[in-house]
């Protein structure tokens, strides 16, 4: 998954599933859960004194912000087909850089909105300072883009290649 500057969020068929399966178990099955453990809790009497009545309201709130976030999300996205494998830098491309053009010093990214995050491989917004740096370049150019002190760092793209999942 990817997400543009349009607010419009490229999704793979298989996370546009994945995505959409745990909106319906959230805002199904997951509500009737939290429903029931609140009204448990509820039961037990003095709502002020009573940690598990105010854990699962937390919980429910949590679980009611994640079904407006997915509800959101699958609103703005885009179903298709990975991006072009033509070596230009863009959401849903794995990218290789390497700090100050050296060679050594290199880290492999998937630009992708967090929403989609692996823990195979690090997932950096197009929104982030690094997303937005290389946004656009091209294997061989250099991108800048600003450190959270104020100064600015230089990468080299070594590579992008479309994200297989």
């Amino acid at each position: 998954m990817t997400q543009t500057s349009e607010n419009v969020t490229w999704l793979t068929q298989e996370a546009y599933a994945q995505l959409k399966a745990e909106l319906e178990y959230l805002s199904g099955p997951a509500r009737t859960e939290i429903s029931k453990k609140i009204e448990a809790a509820r039961e037990e009497g003095d709502l002020r004194e009573n940690g598990g009545y105010h854990a699962a309201k937390e919980e429910q709130g949590k679980q009611e912000l994640r079904i407006r976030q997915l509800q959101q999300l699958l609103e703005n996205a885009k179903v298709g087909e990975a991006p072009a494998d033509d070596g230009v830098v863009e959401p849903g491309m794995v990218v290789k850089i390497a700090f100050d053009g050296d060679e050594d010093d290199t880290i492999t990214f998937l630009l992708a909105s967090r929403e989609y995050a692996s823990s195979d491989i690090e997932t950096y917004s197009p929104q982030s300072p690094l997303g937005s740096g290389v946004m656009g370049k091209k294997v061989g150019q250099d991108a800048e883009y600003e450190l959270p002190n104020g100064k600015m760092a230089s990468v080299r793209i070594l590579e992008a290649k479309p994200y297989q999942g």
